[in-house]
């Protein structure tokens, strides 16, 4: 049986971890971008929201939250109303100080032309999130870029992603 802790904390991190997907989605718009481009690359911004499909809350060691808890989920991109990819990914305690809470997120995205690969440092609650493109497989092998997502764990989660390739 879950305290109420526990369960705040699952139903919180349902909402926030698995709007991280959504944001490594390739094959959209092509457009431009003032960072870290070079002749010859291509960049692509893209605005999703995500369907989750599925999630775990991992309430490791002692009761409660503490080092080495993690989030696990998976979910589907979603573009114009259809689905434009999928992925799944882990947030995991890695440090507390009173009520901050960092964590460290990981994500793959699997997309038609490949995966996308990202990474952050999170203190649970802050917002706007920025999460660094790591790289990838496929049209992504080379990726890095930047993501971005505000109105975390709101039905109004938007993210906005420029994957630069």
């Amino acid at each position: 049986m879950q305290n109420n802790s526990t369960r705040a904390k699952a139903t919180f991190m349902k909402f926030i971890a698995v709007p991280l997907i959504a944001i490594a989605v390739g094959g959209c718009n092509a457009g431009t971008s003032e960072t870290g481009t070079q002749e010859g690359d291509q960049v692509e911004v893209l605005e999703l929201k995500v369907e989750n499909d599925q999630y775990a809350a991992l309430d490791l060691g002692r009761a409660g939250v503490s080092v080495g808890d993690m989030d696990v989920y998976s979910g589907n991109a979603i573009r114009d109303g259809r689905k434009v990819g999928h992925g799944g990914g882990s947030c995991q305690v890695v440090h507390i100080d009173g009520g901050n809470i960092t964590m460290q997120c990981l994500i793959t995205m699997q997309l038609t032309q490949g995966s996308v690969t990202m990474q952050a440092l999170w203190v649970r609650g802050a917002s706007p999130l920025d999460m660094g493109v790591t790289g990838g497989t496929g049209a992504y092998r080379n990726a890095r870029g930047t993501v971005r997502f505000w109105d975390i764990a709101t039905p109004n989660e938007r993210a906005r992603a420029e994957i630069i390739h």
